[in-house]
């Protein structure tokens, strides 16, 4: 149980802050050697953050159609990723990378590249100026996110800054981008566990859930309330701590 509280608290706060959940969860796996993460589990904390997600925006999505315009271009920009993702993890090209060198170094690499982008002039919103270039240059940069490491929500918030976009509006931007990826990965997950020897959903399943659910609404309230009044060095410095450490436990 307090394996799966655990996992939960990392996956709902990591998700939508730019330092990258997936490299959080191998990292904290490996170094207290937990059990516990099984594809079920995997299945149930992204079901989590998809449901916060939509919960946070829930009267954008249901005013589908008085925002059906910003949906498709929603949809269309997170094909990329959902393809290119979808032949790596079918050809097990996600597995060779999972590993503590590869997060080293995407966790500080990419970090300096947040650094950079967050001194953009800011000039652009999400209203007047995400036209199909931009979110489709947005969707691009976040098939990089499929290398540990690197985050999704770090990198469409990157590409966004670069785009000049406000802080706030590319944080937005990023966090309607995780719907359709969220939900096509509980989605191709509950696939996998159909066909899977771990098919048992039982009540850990449905406190991964819970746990993971309340820790990214949170997180989802509190970033874009941080981001509205201060930079995002925070989460650079943290990076680049987390990668240097990374990197000298791995050639030192």
């Amino acid at each position: 149980m307090i394996e799966i509280f655990i996992l939960s608290l990392v996956q709902g706060i990591t998700e939508f802050l730019p330092i990258s959940s997936s490299s959080h969860l191998i990292l904290i796996s490996e170094k207290l050697n937990f059990k516990n993460q099984t594809l079920s589990i995997d299945v149930s904390l992204h079901i989590g953050s998809f449901l916060a997600v939509v919960f946070y925006f829930r009267k954008d999505v249901l005013n589908f159609f008085e925002n059906r315009i910003l949906f498709f271009k929603i949809l269309i920009s997170s094909l990329p990723v959902m393809i290119v993702g979808y032949f790596l993890v079918e050809s097990n090209t996600i597995e060779q990378i999972r590993n503590i060198e590869v997060i080293a170094w995407t966790t500080t690499l990419f970090g300096i590249l947040l650094y950079i982008s967050d001194k953009f002039k800011i000039k652009k919103n999400i209203k007047n100026n995400l036209d199909y270039r931009s979110i489709f240059f947005i969707g691009l940069l976040q098939i990089l996110s499929l290398v540990p490491g690197v985050s999704r929500s770090g990198i469409s918030i990157t590409a966004a800054r670069l785009l000049q976009f406000k802080r706030v509006d590319s944080a937005r931007i990023s966090f309607l981008l995780s719907i359709p990826i969220l939900g096509a990965i509980s989605i191709f997950g509950f696939k996998n566990l159909l066909t899977s020897e771990d098919t048992q959903f039982t009540q850990l399943n449905l406190f991964s859930i819970a746990i993971s659910f309340f820790f990214s609404l949170f997180t989802i309230k509190f970033f874009l309330k941080y981001i509205n009044k201060f930079s995002l060095n925070i989460f650079v410095y943290y990076r680049i701590l987390l990668g240097l450490v990374l990197l000298a436990f791995t050639y030192l």
